[in-house]
């Protein structure tokens, strides 16, 4: 039996995600710089911001909404806060996932950093000579843009593809093995962990496509695998302890790349 929609639930997420939304400009915008020196607006650019935002924190909304209802048929969702809304001590719950979460964040983050550095960077001088050089130094944010960028990261990108991406595989998955005691089926939720993992990398590329001279096919498993790898990790997170724990992976991993080490 399905639970009713919980609104308070969703404007919390929401507002959240939004705030995470407003959070990363700062650092697209230092990604960008070069860009944006080059190109002509056809509106001011605060206008422009504004309408991404509004743009953005609608879309968000949406698939909020979605990640909610669809979480709520697979047994999944965000326990804390819906605890904390019930008027429910949280307090062990919180211990119980805080101590894990970050340390899973921070293992992801310095273990991409490990792969990037020690694998993927000789790769990349062999693959595009000279070309890497064209990366220009300011296309590293500052650690303060780093850590509001990692709200996004930890808020908005979890949303997106775990609460309701991940979600939505899992319950198509669902109508070939049925759930068990009103949760997914443990297969059907790593399959739709890894898949939503390999999006979660994909989901990277535009970015990428910013940052790389050019998007070769090495640059392309660069950004799929590594995003992967802190992807399976936060989806396992939320598949078994909830969304809220996810976040924290998350929002830890991005604080040790985009803060402590910015790759």
């Amino acid at each position: 039996m399905t639970k009713p929609f919980n609104w308070k639930l969703f404007l919390i997420l929401w507002l959240a995600g939004t705030f995470g939304i407003v959070a990363v400009i700062p650092y697209t915008l230092t990604l960008q710089s070069g860009m944006l020196q080059n190109i002509e607006l056809p509106i001011p650019l605060p206008v422009l911001l504004a309408i991404q935002i509004v743009q953005g924190s609608v879309i968000l909304g949406i698939l909020t909404a979605l990640g909610l209802l669809l979480a709520n048929r697979i047994g999944l969702g965000a326990p804390i806060i819906e605890a904390w809304l019930n008027k429910e001590s949280i307090s062990e719950k919180i211990k119980s996932i805080l101590p894990i979460s970050i340390i899973l964040g921070v293992i992801a983050g310095a273990l991409i950093i490990v792969l990037d550095v020690y694998v993927f960077q000789p790769l990349l001088i062999k693959d595009l000579g000279e070309q890497i050089n064209a990366i220009p130094e300011n296309i590293k944010p500052p650690a303060w843009q780093g850590f509001l960028a990692s709200f996004y990261g930890g808020i908005g990108e979890e949303l997106q593809l775990r609460l309701f991406f991940m979600s939505l595989l899992a319950w198509i998955g669902s109508f070939i093995v049925k759930p068990t005691n009103g949760k997914a089926n443990t297969s059907v939720l790593w399959i739709a962990n890894i898949l939503a993992a390999i999006a979660f990398g994909v989901g990277h590329l535009p970015t990428a496509a910013v940052i790389f001279p050019a998007l070769t096919t090495l640059v392309v498993i660069r950004i799929i695998l590594l995003n992967s790898l802190g992807g399976i990790i936060f989806g396992w997170l939320y598949q078994t302890r909830g969304i809220e724990s996810a976040m924290i992976a998350h929002f830890s991993a991005d604080i040790v790349l985009h803060v402590l080490f910015a790759i």
